[in-house]
């Protein structure tokens, strides 16, 4: 039996989540749900924190940013690997201490070509199942 894990796609722009989830759609093993609101995108990581393997956000949203809800994540599930999209410059003291700590797993400079999102999220996976053994 495949057991599908999580990927939570984080953006308040929907076209951005709805292009990321067809792009991902076809990775085996994997439920993508996406999500424009971060309250409600918590809510749900919430409820099933066990199953998610990868949390996708972009940094700069209305309410949490991407930063502050990867962080609340963290602490729900210390496993899930994190990556932080943005198509600004990125020069933060707590960004780089969240990078040093694991706390964001990997970064990802928009516009993101699709074939390099696919490749980057297969390298979470394949890291945090090397971390479940």
């Amino acid at each position: 039996m495949v057991k599908n894990w999580l990927v939570a796609i984080i953006d308040d722009e929907s076209d951005i989540v709805n292009l990321f989830r067809d792009a991902l759609s076809k990775i085996r093993g994997v439920s993508i749900f996406t999500f424009t609101d971060t309250v409600v995108a918590f809510e749900h990581f919430t409820i099933y924190k066990n199953a998610y393997v990868l949390i996708i956000s972009d940094l700069k949203m209305p309410g949490l940013n991407g930063v502050e809800l990867i962080n609340k994540m963290k602490k729900v599930n210390p496993l899930v690997r994190t990556l932080l999209m943005t198509a600004f410059e990125v020069d933060d003291v707590v960004f780089e201490e969240y990078v040093k700590n694991e706390i964001i797993n990997g970064f990802l400079q928009k516009p993101i070509k699709l074939r390099d999102l696919r490749s980057e999220v297969k390298k979470q996976i394949n890291i945090y199942k090397r971390g479940r053994k």
